[in-house]
């Protein structure tokens, strides 16, 4: 599994102890930025990460920002990306089993270290159930191809 992972200046902290995490799972990753705790703009994190997962370079991406919700908008602005905004274990969850989410977004100033990390184990370790949910993101992407 690759991920794609970035954050602005308010989830720089959080990112940084998830990519440690993921090192210790063994989980390769790329970061996107930004680099630093100084002020970054969000979206130019979101446009990058999401570009990265919807081109196939990476299988999923993680997203974060002071509250997570920046990131999850602009994520889905681009074609064939489902970000979704998790603030537990149980919809992150439901995100992959249900939505096919293939970007998680945090919240740096919202979630605790540990909890953040039990969200994205969740989150990467579930499967999309497909049946009667893989017809809805059909639908999505026939609306998606429809706006093109």
């Amino acid at each position: 599994m690759k991920i794609a992972i970035g954050s602005d200046h308010a989830g720089y902290e959080l990112k940084e102890e998830l990519k440690k995490w993921l090192e210790e799972w063994g989980i390769s990753y790329h970061d996107f930025g930004t680099y630093s705790p100084e002020r970054a703009d969000y979206p130019d994190y979101a446009i990058l990460v999401a570009k990265a997962v919807a081109k196939g370079g990476f299988d999923k991406g993680i997203l974060i920002c002071g509250t997570g919700i920046g990131m999850s908008i602009v994520a889905n602005k681009v074609k064939g990306i489902r970000a979704a905004l998790c603030r537990d274990p149980y919809e992150a969850k439901m995100s992959r089993e249900h939505n096919d989410a293939n970007i998680l977004a945090l919240g740096g100033r919202i979630l605790g270290k540990d909890l953040a990390k039990e969200i994205v184990k969740v989150w990467l370790s579930t499967e999309f159930s497909g049946g009667r949910h893989k017809l809805r993101i059909q639908k999505i992407l026939k609306y998606e191809e429809e706006l093109a």
